[in-house]
């Protein structure tokens, strides 16, 4: 099993990585399809089902999906062009994507909202139709968004569970008792044979300049949720805090008998920046979703800003060892909201932060693998009911308790030497059953809990 901080941790857009980047990335593969096909296309017909229909307003995700079929996609989004594209596809309803013919596509009746049942493979799919001169459907195809940006085919679905068909890799451990086996057979870290898989398939400088561009657009993301007020759009009218916290935070610096808990506030006010601004659509880091994009960054500026002897030399140990943790999670469970509540998300976000900061303040393999573990644990059973469908409440909020959570058991884990009752595989294996066990109102179909009890229009 060999899944790569890449596929981990990926540049994208707001607010959703399952809502909006999934099914952004599902329409750039049926123009890949469309353009392999022996037959020409006069126009485009599409369906969202399950998750996808009853949150995909507030996710964007019909935006995102004429958009992918525009030729769109999430790693090179540029905003004003597809403001300038959408406002054409209404005007002349038709697509130009690149390599293809003009195409008929009428957004409010081409792209169906479907609230019946879900498709079988998972609460968030998807169908994508070519149709003729005549309107017959001649091409179709069924994406499933899985979670964290990854989309899978109903067939590929149906061949397995996130296979990997890729070259042979020196430490392919899919459990966390694998890796802790083989980090104490090779004498390596988790970091190390992580970063030994990683250069096995893409070599270092991919890594090293990846590695690179993946906290500069975290940091960027945390600088400009810091830096911006307002409103944040849909309906909600929640305003961003992250600004107004940093201002009043900076205020009382210096001053005397400041509460030591006052570092929690730093560490949420950087994973509720990272929201807010997922929420407005900007650009974040799916880690290892866009609503839970903020606990990993917001960990790892805690630690550079606030910790002694921290250095960004140690970045890139500490995203690897955190993805290895992620792939676990995501191999053997979930990360997804829509499949198994919040606690795939913003659970498998403070697990990944806890294990990557173990790992820079120098903790051995079980150290980290108990830091994951205890972060992990303490988010199992928790809902996702977005209100009104928008990754704002309770998400924002949510992320910054996330990495709270994470630094908290980091700490824990590293005055212990790694010994403890319930391993990282058993928490994951429970998080999984908790997850099939979990009522459909509570994975983000926005049918339960919050999403019901508050006003939200």
């Amino acid at each position: 099993m060999f899944l790569s901080v890449f596929e981990m941790f990926k540049v994208g857009i707001g607010p959703s990585s399952s809502h909006t980047m999934g099914p952004m990335v599902a329409a750039a593969r049926f123009l890949d399809k469309m353009r392999a096909a022996p037959f020409e296309a006069h126009g485009l017909l599409g369906s969202l089902h399950g998750s996808l229909a009853f949150t995909g307003v507030g996710h964007a995700t019909d935006r995102a999906t004429i958009l992918g079929l525009a030729g769109f996609r999430p790693d090179d989004y540029d905003h004003d062009k597809a403001e300038a594209v959408l406002e054409q596809i209404r005007e002349t309803h038709t697509l130009r994507p690149p390599g293809l013919p003009e195409l008929a596509f009428h957004p409010k009746d081409d792209l169906i909202f479907d609230f019946g049942p879900n498709l079988p493979g998972h609460a968030n799919g998807m169908i994508l139709m070519a149709t003729d001169a005549q309107g017959d459907v001649i091409l179709q195809e069924t994406y499933y968004s899985i979670g964290g940006g990854f989309v899978m085919t109903e067939g590929e679905l149906a061949q397995g569970r996130n296979t990997d068909e890729g070259d042979p890799v020196p430490y392919p451990f899919k459990s966390a008792a694998e890796m802790l086996d083989m980090a104490d057979r090779s004498g390596k870290s988790i970091a190390q044979m992580k970063k030994a898989n990683e250069i096995s398939r893409g070599g270092p400088e991919n890594l090293r300049s990846g590695v690179a561009r993946l906290w500069q657009v975290m940091d960027d993301c945390i600088e400009r949720g810091m830096q911006t007020d307002g409103e944040l759009p849909g309906g909600l009218r929640v305003r961003r805090r992250a600004k107004g916290i940093r201002d009043a935070l900076l205020a009382e610096r210096g001053t005397n008998l400041q509460a030591p808990h006052k570092i929690n506030d730093w560490i949420s006010l950087y994973a509720m920046a990272v929201n807010e601004e997922n929420a407005a659509g900007g650009q974040v880091v799916t880690a290892p979703t866009n609503g839970a994009a903020g606990v990993v960054p917001a960990v790892i500026k805690y630690w550079l800003e606030h910790v002694p002897g921290a250095s960004e030399a140690q970045i890139e140990d500490f995203l690897l060892t955190a993805a290895a943790i992620g792939g676990l999670v995501k191999y053997n469970a979930s990360i997804s909201g829509a499949e198994a509540g919040c606690q795939a998300e913003v659970g498998s976000a403070a697990a990944m932060g806890a294990a990557g900061l173990a790992a820079v303040l120098g903790g051995t393999p079980a150290q980290i693998e108990n830091a994951a573990e205890i972060a992990l644990e303490h988010h199992l059973g928790m809902t996702c009911d977005p209100v009104k469908g928008l990754v704002q409440v309770p998400c924002i909020e949510r992320n910054g308790l996330g990495a709270i959570k994470a630094v908290s058991a980091a700490s824990l884990a590293l005055r212990g030497d790694g010994t403890h009752l319930v391993p990282l595989d058993a928490c994951i294996e429970t998080m999984r059953q908790t997850g099939v066990d979990m009522s459909e109102k509570y994975k983000e179909t926005s049918l339960g809990g919050l999403a019901v009890n508050v006003p939200n229009c």
